[in-house]
This record gives structure tokens, C-alpha cells and sequence, in this order.
């Protein structure tokens, strides 16, 4: 599979080519402890001037760094698909070989650290909805107003013996009818050349 890049992701990454590849590699060994230990400000605001740049650009360069390492680690993708993931980013061949090698160097290490995260995401596990329509009230007495309920019930991490929560979810019609939009935007964009490229390279 190739990895997907947000326009943000794709913005702070663009600090990399700037630098020397002393420089990346420094990055990668810092992205690499924060997973560990977590965020530090203070070693964002020493590289940053060193650098001579502004902190959010270590911050967003270090952040771009980690989102490449972890998405890379945790599906394992292949050497060619981590190179052809990085061909959107307009790299040159020498960023994109200490990238691959930053990555071969980490990835087990990376998705060691991973397992130990605890995943408190919740998992769908089923659905059901009502509609409800009021047709009138006490001061007007012809009104159509909609109203739909839906239960949702998640299950705690992906495997659903683990147990379940349930939250109770109540929309209008403008609302229901933006969420429809949204998904169907969302489907459109799956039919575009480029989704169509990522998809007939997905493992």
C-alpha cells in the first residue's frame, strides 16, 4: 500500500529538503524519542536555534517526520511503496534514501512501541434509528419538522467481546442532509485518477 498525505502533512514536511541530512537524521532521532517519552518544548526551542527558524517549524517538521515513521511502521509497508509514497512530496533521490533508511533503521522498534499504546478508540458495532416527524403544536398547527434518533453502539478497542458503550445520537434534516453530502464527497473523490493509483497499489 502507499501512504496518504494531507495537504498539512504535506506542508510540514516541506521544511526537510531545506535542511542538511545531518539534519533529518536528528529529526528522526528526536521523533523517534517522543514516541517514547513524549513531547518535549524545550528540545523544539534548542533546534529551532540552531536552526534559526521558528519553533513551529521543528515542531511541524519533527511532527511530519513521526506521522512518515508510525503510518510506515504500523503497516509495514515495502521499500519500493515507502519510495513511491514519498513521490508526491517532490523529494530528491538523497532525502528520499535517508528517509528509507531512517525507516528500515526503526520500523520494528517503532511498532514495539506502538503495541504498548493503549487503543481506547471505540469500534462500530451497530446501528439503529428512528424517525420521528412533529406535525403540529400548540401555536402552529400545520409544520412538518423531522427529526431523526440513532443509537449507536461501539465496541471498546476492535474486538467486540471486550464490551460495548452506547451513545444516543439525535440530527435534523439540514444536518442528516450535510452528513449525506459529506459521504457522498467522499465517494466521488475514490473515483479520481489519483485515488484509483493509490488504491491499485494497496497490498
Amino acid at each position: 500500500m502507499l501512504l496518504v498525505f494531507s495537504e498539512e502533512h504535506k506542508e510540514h514536511l516541506s521544511f526537510l529538503p531545506k535542511v542538511d541530512a545531518t539534519v533529518v537524521s536528528e529529526f528522526g532521532r528526536i521523533a523517534l524519542e517522543f514516541l517514547k517519552r513524549g513531547t518535549s518544548p524545550k528540545v523544539y526551542e534548542g533546534a529551532a536555534r540552531k536552526l534559526n527558524v521558528p519553533v513551529e517549524v521543528v515542531q511541524h517538521g519533527v511532527e511530519g517526520l513521526m506521522y512518515l515513521m508510525t503510518e510506515s511502521s504500523k503497516h509495514m509497508i515495502s521499500e519500493v511503496n515507502f519510495l513511491d509514497s514519498l513521490l508526491v512530496l517532490g523529494f530528491g533521490d538523497e532525502l528520499n534514501q535517508i528517509l528509507l533508511q531512517l525507516y528500515l533503521q526503526h520500523r520494528n522498534q517503532i511498532r514495539s512501541i506502538l503495541s504498548l499504546l493503549p487503543s481506547n478508540l471505540p469500534a462500530y458495532h451497530n446501528l439503529e434509528w428512528r424517525l420521528d416527524v412533529q406535525l403540529a403544536s400548540r401555536s402552529v398547527r400545520q409544520q412538518i419538522i423531522p427529526m431523526l434518533t440513532m443509537r449507536l453502539l461501539l465496541a471498546k478497542g476492535c474486538d467486540p467481546r471486550s464490551g460495548h458503550s452506547m451513545r444516543v445520537v439525535q440530527t435534523d434534516a439540514a444536518t442528516l442532509l450535510h452528513l449525506i453530502t459529506t459521504l457522498e464527497a467522499a465517494l466521488a473523490a475514490l473515483k479520481t485518477a489519483y485515488a484509483r493509483r493509490i488504491l491499485r497499489n494497496i497490498n
